[in-house]
């Protein structure tokens, strides 16, 4: 595998070979996935921050996310948390000065959502915290081949959405990391269905899912990473329902963005 490497951001410019099938999801420590972060926003109602986007480390002071996640928002809002396997617990924590969201951005259509913020510190790289390899702009991953989706929110079985003052839906959330395998979607098999709900999807946007219900994002991993053999191939940016087999789960296609991405990191 032929990797391009600009100003300690990790290109990947190749596809990988295809993983193997596991079934079902479990949960995972932060080893595994090193740049996977945390994003956490203040909540008035409890006085406390809380996990409520994820996202994945590109070099020591940036992060890559979904530009939805601090749409409208001041950065002295939010805060990064990186090296641990807990959504709201150790590891370090550092503040952020700046959000980048990709210009074309439409909050209307969800296209181009993708973002990058930048931390006032420098992140201390370690086993547990280091930056993601980022798909080239000739990576490509091919329907059916297995990937890994990744994060604190219901990865494996969602429930309804939450919101942090409530302390019945914020029970079922996942303390602690979790992956769960899904599966590369064909893009017209996607495009078909949510057409169905007069929803959009472009080249930018890369669909995984499952034959079954039960496997997919939900509302908290917004910005969480989409690995195909340890490559960042997507940024978790919506879905339709709870993990439905026929409205998967819809990822920024990260392989689209490279170059703005190493210009803007």
């Amino acid at each position: 595998m032929k990797v391009l490497v600009f100003a300690a951001l990790c290109i990947v410019a190749v596809t990988g070979i295809p993983s193997q099938r596991v079934i079902g999801g479990s949960l995972v420590m932060v080893e595994n996935h090193p740049s996977i972060v945390s994003l956490q926003t203040w909540d008035w109602f409890t006085n406390m921050f809380w996990q409520a986007c994820g996202g994945v480390i590109i070099n020591n002071r940036a992060i890559l996310t979904a530009a939805h996640c601090l749409h409208g928002d001041n950065v002295s809002q939010w805060r990064i948390r990186i090296g641990t396997s807990f959504a709201n617990a150790w590891g370090q924590v550092h503040l952020i000065n700046r959000h980048i969201a990709h210009p074309l951005y439409s909050s209307r259509t969800l296209d181009h959502n993708i973002a990058i913020l930048h931390s006032v510190t420098t992140f201390t790289f370690n086993n547990e915290a280091r930056p993601g390899s980022i798909a080239g702009p000739n990576y490509h991953v091919a329907d059916n081949q297995g990937v890994w989706a990744v994060g604190w929110g219901q990865i494996y079985q969602c429930s309804e959405p939450r919101s942090p003052s409530n302390t019945h839906e914020r029970r079922v959330d996942s303390e602690v990391l979790r992956q769960v395998q899904q599966l590369v979607i064909n893009q017209q098999t996607c495009r078909n269905n949510y057409a169905a709900r007069n929803i959009a999807i472009t080249e930018n946007m890369l669909c995984a899912g499952w034959h079954t219900n039960g496997r997919g994002h939900c509302d908290t991993d917004s910005g969480n990473p989409l690995y195909h053999n340890g490559v960042v191939v997507g940024i978790f940016a919506f879905s339709v329902g709870i993990a439905q087999a026929n409205f998967p789960s819809v990822h920024t296609r990260v392989s689209n963005y490279a170059s703005w991405i190493t210009a803007n990191a």
